[in-house]
């Protein structure tokens, strides 16, 4: 007896739990706006399409390289530096003090003037 109430009671829980509840697919409309009001003519959607073809480039292509014909402004030797300098800050960082010192340190931007919270604009 106190099995069969003890499954009985396990049954109803789980049917409660797992039972899903339908809902209108779109109720407020919300994605109403996103959808676009223009509807394109065949031969501009045609037109567009063979631009896009002559152009050679597919992004979604599996050989696609994007860096083809990349051409960097920098040398290696600052590029290096800048990621050797970046490292001593990220190892400042986490360091026991939380760059504390590494702040301290440095030197600090020359600021044009401090204005206060609070202070007017036209003080009188």
């Amino acid at each position: 007896m106190k099995t069969t109430a003890t499954a009985l009671a396990i049954a109803a829980l789980s049917f409660a739990a797992l039972s899903a509840h339908a809902d209108d697919a779109d109720p407020a409309g919300q994605f109403a706006a996103s959808v676009g009001t223009h509807a394109a003519q065949r031969t501009e959607v045609q037109a567009q399409y063979h631009q896009y073809r002559q152009q050679g480039v597919n992004p979604w292509a599996t050989s696609y390289n994007p860096l083809r014909s990349f051409q960097g402004q920098r040398t290696r030797a600052e590029v290096q530096a800048e990621y050797l300098n970046s490292r001593k800050a990220v190892a400042a960082f986490t360091s026991e003090d939380s760059g504390s010192s590494y702040l301290a340190a440095r030197k600090a931007p020359v600021e044009a003037g401090r204005q206060l919270a609070g202070t007017p604009v036209n003080a009188q």
